[in-house]
C-alpha cells in the first residue's frame, strides 16, 4: 500500500535526489520542486499530503512560498515541514506564523529521523 505524497522543495539537486530516494524506499510517493514558485504551481494543481520545504532558494524562497500560499483561499496548506540549514529565530517564527507545522535543521536530521518526523506529522 502506498503511503502519502510528499512534495520535496529543495534547490540543490543532490539533496533533492537523496530525499527522494530515502522517502521512496519508505513507500512514499514524491514530487520534486526546485524553488517556491514551482512548488506553488504544483500544490495548487495537484493534492499533496506533506511539503518538505527548504528556506533558501532562488526565485521564491520557502518563506515567500508560505506567504504567497496563505494569500489564496482555494487550497488548504498541506502539512509542512521546513527543512533548513539555517537556525534563525526570525525564520522559524515566520515559518510557524504562515502555517508550517515543524522546523528541522538538515544538519541534525538522519534519514531515519527525517522519516519519523514525516510520519509523526502526517499522523497528527
Amino acid at each position: 500500500m502506498q503511503k502519502a505524497t510528499i512534495l520535496i522543495v529543495e534547490d540543490e539537486a543532490l539533496l533533492s535526489e537523496a530525499y527522494t530516494t530515502i522517502l521512496q524506499k519508505e513507500g512514499f510517493k514524491t514530487i520534486s520542486a526546485f524553488d517556491g514558485k514551482e512548488a506553488l504551481d504544483i500544490v495548487l494543481k495537484q493534492p499533496v499530503d506533506l511539503i518538505l520545504l527548504d528556506l533558501r532558494m532562488p526565485h521564491m524562497n520557502g518563506l515567500e512560498f508560505l506567504k504567497e500560499f496563505s494569500k489564496q483561499k482555494e487550497v488548504a496548506l498541506p502539512k509542512t515541514i521546513v527543512f533548513s540549514n539555517y537556525d534563525v529565530q526570525k525564520d522559524i517564527e515566520e515559518s510557524f506564523k504562515y502555517g508550517a507545522e515543524r522546523y528541522m535543521l538538515k544538519a541534525w536530521a538522519s534519514p531515519k529521523e527525517l522519516v519519523k518526523v514525516i510520519e509523526d506529522t502526517l499522523e497528527n
